[in-house]
C-alpha cells in the first residue's frame, strides 16, 4: 500500500466531512462529494447514481457529460453499476470493457476509460445507489482507495435518505426478491398452518448515525463494548459443554481468536478516525469482511469468516446496546419467528398468545426445541436456506408447515386461498374439539385409550380441553432443559405434585430424565471429556441416570414425595437390557425405603414400566414382563434405531415410512410376545396422532395411543368410525402378503371407509 494511496484516503474523508458540514442543498453537495473524490483519486471519472422509481439514476458526476445526469438511466443487473446494485458487491476493474456485465453508454462520453471501481450505497442492508471512478490508464484501485470509497457510500447513505433522494420503496425495490413474492421450501418439523409478520429473533441492528461528532467518545465506545463480548466469550469457555473438547472447543477458540485480534480491533479504530460512529465503524469492517467471504473458496476458511461475522454481529448489538432478543421487547402482533436456530428456553420466553410459528435456517426433527414447540401447538419450518436473505422484518408470511413451504409477502389472491384453508381447517378443529367428551370407542365397542404428551405445567390444561383419558407420557427433561441449574428436589416435587393435582384421577405416566444425544445440558457433562460421534446412540437417557445415581436418587424422591397418598406410574427411557430397568428400580425402591422410615405419605400404589425405543429389548421381553406393569413403544427412536437411519438428517427424514412392513411385522411381534402377560401395551409418539398410522397400531392390536394434544380429536373421529375386527383382518394379511406399497394400499382401504377425513 503507497503512501500516496493512504493520502488520497485520508484528503476524501476530510473533504467529505467539510461537505456533510456546509449548508449546500443536497443536489449540491453530492456535486462537490464526486468533485473532492475524483481529484483525490486523480480520477478523471467519479459518478453517483440512486434509485429512483425502480431504476438506477445518474446523479452527479465529475468527467461524464453532464448532459446525461437524471437522464442515463440503468436497469437492475445492467452494466456494471447495475450489477454492483443487484449484488450489492464491489468491483475494481483493471479493464472494465472486458467485464461480461459491461454495458456502454453513448450519452454519456465514458467509451474513453478503461479502469473502473464502484461500490455500492447501503442503507438498511439494501442497495440504495452505487458510487463509481474511472481512469482513462488501466490500473486496478488499491484496497486502501476502495476502503475510502466504501466509507464515503456509508456516509453518502445517511446524507441522500435524509434529504429524501430515495424512499423505502426504492430501496426496497432494487432486488425483486425483497418485494415480490417468494416461496421458501423448508423440512416440517412441528406441522400446522400460521399467518403472521417476520420477527428476527435476534433483531438486526439499524444503524441511524453515520458520521461521529466525538471521535474519541466513539473510540470508548467500541473499547468498552470489545471489553464486555471477550468477558462473555471467556465466562462461555467456563461453561461445561465448553470443556468437553472436539468441535465445541474448537468454535470457543476460533471466537478467542477473532475477539483478541489486534488486526480487527484495528481496523475498527481507523474507521473511527475517519470520522464514522462506533456503529459505522464496525459495519464498515463487516462489509470488508463479506466482500472476502464472497472471494473464499476454501469451505474451512469460510466458515472461519462466517465465525468473524457473527461476532461482529455481537459487537455491533453490544455497542448499540440492542442485547435482548425480541422477546424481551414483546410481541405487538401475530409473528412468525425468524431465527438461524433456537433453544427451548429461549422459545419458552416469547407470548404463546402471538407467536404463530417458527421458520429456521437450522433446526432438526429431535430437537428439543422442536418438542417443545410441538407441546406449546406451534408449527415449525426448519432447514430453510438463504432464509434471512429473502425475509425483512415485518414482512407478511404465510407459514404451512403441512406441505413444508413458507410464502413470504404473499400475492392478495394467495392470502385468499391461504386463509380460506386455514378457516377450513379450524371448523375442523373445532368439529374435533366438540368430541371432547366422546369417548372413543370402536364401531365393534373397543374402549380405546387415548392420551397426551405433555411435559410443562401448561400442558395439563390440554387434558380437560380434550377429553383425553390421561397423560401418557410426561417429559420431565423439559423442567431440565430449560433451568440454568440442575432443578433442585423440592422445585421438581412442586412441579410432579401440581401436575398429579391437575389431572385429578386420570393418570400421569412420568417418564425419568431422558438427557444426552441433541438434549444437552451445559451444567452436566463427559465426564472423560470426549464429544460424541453418533449422540442419538450414545450417553443419553437412563444411562445418564444410571451413571450419575445422584441425578435419579433426587427424581425418584421427587416423583414419590409428589404421589404420597396416590398412584405413582414411572416409566424408564432407552432401556436395552431388563438389568437396566432392574437398576433403575432398585434406585426408586431405595428412595421408597428411605420415605417409610421418616414416616413420609407414600405413594398407595407404584407401577412401573419402560419404554421400547432399542430394539434389542424387543428379544427379551420374555425375561422383563413379569417385572413390569407396562410398556411404551416410542416410535420416534425405534424407527431410527430399526432402519440405522438418523431422522435429523434432512436427506433420511423422509426416507423410511411408519407405514413400512418391517416397522409394523416388528410392532405386531412385540405386541404377540406380549399377549397372555398382565403388561399394558401402548404407543407414545408421533405415528400414533396420525390418522393412518394410528389405524394401523389398531389393526396391531395396540389399544393405548398417548400423542400431542392437538391430534386427541381427529384420533377420537377416528377411533369411532373404525371397525376394530375388520382393520385387524385386513393388517394381518397385508403383514403375511405385503402389497407393492403398504401406505397406498391402506390409504385407499380408509378411503373407501370413509375414515380419512384430513
Amino acid at each position: 500500500m503507497t503512501s500516496g494511496a493512504v493520502d488520497a484516503a485520508r484528503n476524501i474523508l476530510t473533504g467529505l466531512h467539510e461537505v456533510m458540514a456546509s449548508r449546500q442543498h443536497a443536489q449540491a453537495k453530492l456535486n462537490t462529494v464526486v468533485e473532492v473524490i475524483g481529484e483525490s483519486l486523480h480520477s478523471e471519472v467519479c459518478s453517483i447514481y440512486l434509485l429512483r422509481e425502480g431504476m438506477l439514476e445518474l446523479f452527479a458526476t465529475r468527467g461524464l457529460a453532464q448532459e446525461a445526469v437524471h437522464v442515463t438511466r440503468l436497469a437492475i443487473g445492467e452494466g456494471l453499476v447495475g450489477t454492483i446494485a443487484e449484488k450489492i458487491e464491489t468491483l475494481n476493474l483493471a479493464e472494465a470493457a472486458a467485464h461480461p456485465d459491461f454495458s456502454y453508454r453513448p450519452e454519456t462520453g465514458e467509451e474513453k476509460f478503461h479502469s473502473f471501481a464502484g461500490v455500492p450505497i447501503v442503507r438498511r442492508e439494501r442497495a440504495v445507489g452505487v458510487l463509481g471512478v474511472q481512469h482513462v490508464e488501466r490500473r486496478r484501485y488499491e484496497e486502501v482507495e476502495i476502503e475510502a470509497l466504501q466509507t464515503v457510500a456509508m456516509v453518502l447513505s445517511e446524507l441522500i435518505t435524509n434529504a429524501g433522494l430515495i424512499d423505502d420503496e426504492d430501496a426496497a425495490s432494487l432486488d425483486p426478491a425483497h418485494n415480490a413474492p417468494e416461496q421458501l421450501r423448508g423440512l416440517s418439523l412441528v406441522k400446522g398452518l400460521a399467518q403472521g409478520t417476520a420477527v428476527y429473533h435476534q433483531p438486526r441492528v439499524t444503524i441511524e448515525h453515520i458520521v461521529a461528532q466525538d471521535t474519541e467518545a466513539e473510540r470508548q465506545r467500541v473499547i468498552l463494548a470489545f471489553d464486555k463480548m471477550r468477558e462473555q466469550i471467556d465466562r462461555m469457555a467456563g461453561q461445561a459443554e465448553f470443556g468437553v473438547g472436539g468441535e465445541h472447543e474448537e468454535v470457543l477458540e476460533t471466537y478467542r481468536m477473532f475477539a483478541y485480534d489486534e488486526g480487527w480491533t484495528r481496523r475498527i479504530n481507523e474507521a473511527i478516525d475517519s470520522g464514522l460512529t462506533a456503529e459505522a465503524a464496525i459495519e464498515r469492517v463487516q462489509q470488508r469482511t463479506r466482500m472476502r467471504m464472497r472471494q473464499i473458496d476454501d469451505a474451512l476458511l469460510a466458515d472461519r469468516m462466517h465465525d468473524l461475522e457473527d461476532l461482529a454481529n455481537r459487537l455491533l448489538r453490544i455497542v448499540s446496546g440492542q442485547i435482548g432478543t425480541a422477546a424481551s421487547l414483546g410481541l405487538r402482533n401475530d409473528a412468525i419467528l425468524i431465527a438461524r436456530n433456537l433453544g427451548p428456553a429461549e422459545l419458552l420466553e416469547y407470548d404463546k398468545r402471538r407467536l404463530k410459528g417458527v421458520v429456521l435456517e437450522e433446526g432438526s426433527l429431535t430437537s428439543h426445541v422442536v418438542i417443545v414447540a410441538r407441546a406449546m401447538g406451534i408449527p415449525v419450518l426448519g432447514r430453510v436456506r438463504g432464509l434471512r436473505g429473502y425475509v425483512r422484518e415485518g414482512d407478511m408470511l404465510l407459514l404451512d408447515a403441512e406441505q413444508g413451504m413458507a410464502t413470504v409477502r404473499p400475492s392478495p389472491g394467495a392470502i385468499e386461498a391461504f386463509e380460506a384453508r386455514f378457516a377450513k381447517n379450524r371448523e375442523k378443529q373445532a368439529v374435533y374439539a366438540s368430541m371432547r367428551d366422546v369417548e372413543p370407542v370402536t364401531r365393534d365397542g373397543t374402549r380405546i385409550q387415548v392420551r397426551i404428551n405433555a411435559g410443562l405445567r401448561d400442558d395439563i390444561a390440554n387434558l380437560s380441553l380434550t377429553g383425553a383419558d390421561g397423560i401418557g407420557l410426561f417429559r420431565t427433561e423439559f423442567q431440565f432443559l430449560v433451568s440454568a441449574t440442575l432443578p433442585a428436589r423440592e422445585r421438581q416435587t412442586r412441579l410432579y405434585r401440581d401436575v398429579l393435582d391437575a389431572a385429578g384421577s386420570k393418570p400421569v405416566v412420568f417418564r425419568t430424565v431422558d438427557i444426552g444425544g441433541d438434549k444437552t445440558l451445559p451444567y452436566l457433562r463427559h465426564d472423560d471429556g470426549e464429544g460424541e460421534e453418533n449422540p442419538a446412540m450414545g450417553w443419553r437417557a437412563l444411562r445418564v441416570a444410571l451413571e450419575r445415581e445422584g441425578l435419579l436418587k433426587v427424581q425418584a424422591r421427587a416423583l414419590l414425595e409428589a404421589a404420597g397418598g396416590r398412584e405413582l406410574n414411572v416409566m424408564f427411557p432407552l432401556v436395552a437390557e431388563p438389568w437396566e430397568f432392574d437398576e433403575a428400580k432398585a434406585v426408586f425402591e431405595g428412595q421408597l425405603a428411605y420415605l417409610r422410615k421418616t414416616k413420609r405419605m407414600l405413594p398407595e400404589a407404584i407401577r412401573y414400566g419402560v419404554m421400547l425405543e432399542v430394539p434389542a429389548l424387543a428379544e427379551q421381553l420374555d425375561i422383563l414382563a413379569p417385572k413390569i406393569s407396562f410398556l411404551s413403544i416410542g416410535t420416534n427412536d425405534l424407527t431410527q434405531f430399526l432402519f440405522a437411519a438418523d431422522r435429523s438428517n434432512p436427506k433420511l427424514a423422509e426416507r423410511y415410512d411408519w407405514l413400512s412392513p418391517a416397522i409394523l411385522r416388528f410392532l405386531r411381534r412385540v405386541v404377540t410376545s406380549l399377549e397372555g402377560s398382565n403388561v399394558d401395551i401402548g404407543v407414545c409418539g408421533e405415528m400414533g396422532g396420525r390418522r393412518l398410522e394410528a389405524l394401523a397400531l389398531l389393526g396391531l392390536g395396540i389399544h393405548r395411543l398417548s400423542i400431542t394434544p392437538a391430534a386427541v380429536g381427529r384420533i377420537k373421529d377416528l377411533v369411532g368410525k373404525t371397525d376394530l375386527g375388520e382393520i385387524e383382518t385386513a393388517m394381518r394379511g397385508w403383514l403375511v402378503e405385503p402389497p407393492a406399497n403398504l401406505r397406498e394400499t391402506m390409504h385407499a382401504w380408509a378411503s373407501a371407509r370413509g375414515l380419512l377425513t384430513d
